[in-house]
């Protein structure tokens, strides 16, 4: 891989890598048969928060002069040229997990479809508080329902003839049933998120977990996870300027005070997971839109290693910071 003009950075012992760039650039010059798993939280082609990177950039990025396509016909297009060239540098068997949001998941399934990949599976992420978006119409209408889930494609590249010779050949192929197990049952496709200020005694209200356990004796056969705690999301910034940040475009939507400025920060338990899932005992993680280094702290913990890829420069100084911190944390644990 050449990087004569790409800024990577790692640690001392080169358990995490990323590099600084557009991920469709980065990805062209990735070995092919490289990687055992994608795990991945590329934008969601919904203008989120009014980010350009999540819509704007998108659609400028494949668009022709003479062209104009639909948000979501640009999203899909987006979606199947950095897809495809995760299928060239997966391994044959490496499986691909992307999340999305729940109206842009039918364009994300297809640009992966086009570029070559096999839908497997869509995994539910359910955490209930989300912040509705909606316009106040008169009558007690809106435009919108809260959103309360998130949808995780999961993808494979084909096999290079059975599961078994696959795997035999490749280490790749197949899930990681026995690592994500849940109280020794069966992995589902369905994840829970407690609230983020519940505690190991009390759940909110409107947690999700309490609300099935009380409808639902014994649903912890579903994976549980915390959201992520502002001192999760927060660990190794702590010399970063701390600064307002609105989440959500519209009026009277509450201004918070951060240091970890990505909008989209996801749970570690979650993330380490679904690391187990789709990657093999010490095979390689891609997240070509790395963000603030969550799946890359995953895989650490998991001991897998990480490579990531992110473009947006305030987001690469907060991963290497927290890929720093929580690898110092996973060292001092060993």
């Amino acid at each position: 891989m050449s990087t004569t003009k790409l800024s990577v950075y790692r640690d001392d012992t080169d358990r995490w890598r990323l590099i600084e760039g557009d991920a469709l650039a980065v990805l062209a010059g990735l070995p092919e048969n490289s990687i055992d798993a994608v795990v991945a939280d590329p934008p969601y082609g919904i203008s989120f928060a009014g980010n350009d990177w999540d819509g704007k950039a998108i659609r400028q990025s494949v668009e022709s002069d003479d062209e104009r396509l639909s948000a979501n016909e640009a999203f899909a297009r987006w979606t199947r040229i950095w897809a495809s060239e995760a299928l060239r540098v997966l391994k044959p068997g490496g499986h691909l997990l992307a999340f999305a949001a729940p109206r842009t998941v039918h364009a994300l399934t297809r640009g992966c479809e086009e570029a070559g990949l096999e839908v497997r599976d869509q995994l539910l992420w359910m955490y209930a508080q989300g912040m509705p978006k909606s316009r106040h119409l008169p009558g007690g209408q809106g435009t919108c329902l809260r959103p309360a889930y998130e949808p995780i494609l999961l993808a494979r590249k084909p096999l290079d003839g059975t599961t078994p010779q696959n795997l035999a050949a490749w280490g790749t192929g197949a899930l990681g049933i026995e690592a994500a197990r849940v109280n020794g049952r069966w992995p589902a496709h369905v994840v829970v998120s407690h609230a983020e200020r519940c505690t190991e005694t009390a759940c909110l209200p409107d947690c999700p977990v309490a609300m099935l356990d009380s409808q639902h004796a014994g649903f912890a056969r579903m994976f549980f996870s915390a959201k992520a705690m502002r001192a999760e999301r927060e660990a190794g910034l702590e010399g970063f300027p701390v600064r307002s940040t609105q989440l959500y475009t519209g009026k009277s939507r509450p201004l918070r005070l951060r240091a970890n400025q990505h909008p989209t920060v996801k749970p570690i338990e979650l993330m380490r997971w679904l690391v187990k899932l789709v990657t093999p005992k010490d095979g390689v993680v891609l997240d070509p839109f790395a963000g603030s280094g969550t799946t890359g702290i995953a895989a650490m913990l998991e001991n897998r290693p990480f490579l990531g890829i992110e473009r947006e420069p305030e987001y690469v100084d907060i991963s290497c910071a927290r890929l720093t911190h929580w690898a110092h944390q996973a060292r001092k644990s060993s």
